[in-house]
């Protein structure tokens, strides 16, 4: 019997991690996928594969030509395009598969959030008087700011904004989580922050940022994430591992 041929569909630290995990094991012959959008991506333990598969269609031809066994939709929460191709082509082509997706953040006591469903929509609700706005939203977003060019932008982002935004007053600041409390209450407090725009990602890499507005008394504008259907979800990479091993004992029952 072959090893089990496993796609994870990453980008995220917990894909990192999973694979990180299945890597040594000898029945698991592991690829991690990339969208390819960060020009310079952390180093991961598993063969790489980049870029763009061209759609459902795309991805279901990848499957078939590659014989893979498993997909794991280990995406970022806020890549619904990928996450939908994904259940349409493992149906298709009856592969297994689930989504590894973290749970999505929930506002405590002494949270200030306003909740929409889209970036172009966070721009909207800043309003009309001018702001300081920490736009965390990631450069491929960041550009829906230009529809309300009266307020004065921090965006932060892996890699640069390009074309950069025609607003006249925007900074830019690159870096990549996770992020310290510290260095968060410092930015905010250094550039006398009104607003934060942020996408509700989950996790722990990124939510310094929300400690700390919390702290300072801070408005959210948290943009929520879209319902996506189609693959079962786990949401932990241990629970992600006990799905794994199903499959893997199952499959070997069966001879495959």
């Amino acid at each position: 019997m072959g090893k089990a041929r496993i796609l994870i569909l990453g980008g995220t630290t917990e894909a990192r991690a999973l694979a990180a995990t299945l890597a040594p094991r000898a029945d698991l012959d592991v690829v991690l996928s990339l969208a390819g959008r960060t020009a310079d991506p952390a180093a991961q333990p598993v063969p790489i594969r980049s870029g763009g598969f061209g759609g459902a269609e795309g991805l279901a031809r990848y499957l078939r030509d590659e014989a893979i066994d498993l997909v794991v939709d280990a995406t970022h929460p806020f890549a619904a395009r990928i996450s939908a191709n994904a259940a349409r082509a493992t149906a298709e082509c009856d592969v297994a598969a689930f989504a590894l997706r973290r749970p999505a953040w929930v506002p405590v006591e002494g949270d200030d959030w306003l909740p929409v469903h889209s970036v172009s929509q966070a721009v909207t609700a800043l309003g009309n008087a001018p702001l300081r706005v920490f736009l965390a939203t990631g450069r491929q977003d960041a550009h829906q700011a230009n529809a309300a060019p009266h307020h004065h932008y921090w965006v932060r982002s892996v890699d640069p904004v390009e074309p950069p935004l025609t607003v006249p007053h925007v900074d830019y600041i690159h870096g990549r989580g996770p992020f310290r409390l510290e260095d968060e209450l410092d930015l905010l407090r250094r550039h006398g922050i009104d607003v934060v725009v942020a996408k509700n990602s989950g996790g722990d890499a990124t939510y310094a940022k929300i400690e700390a507005a919390r702290r300072l008394g801070i408005r959210i504008i948290m943009i929520e994430r879209a319902e996506t259907a189609g693959l079962p979800v786990v949401e932990t990479v241990k629970a992600a591992l006990g799905q794994i091993d199903h499959f893997a004992s199952s499959r070997m029952k069966r001879g495959v």
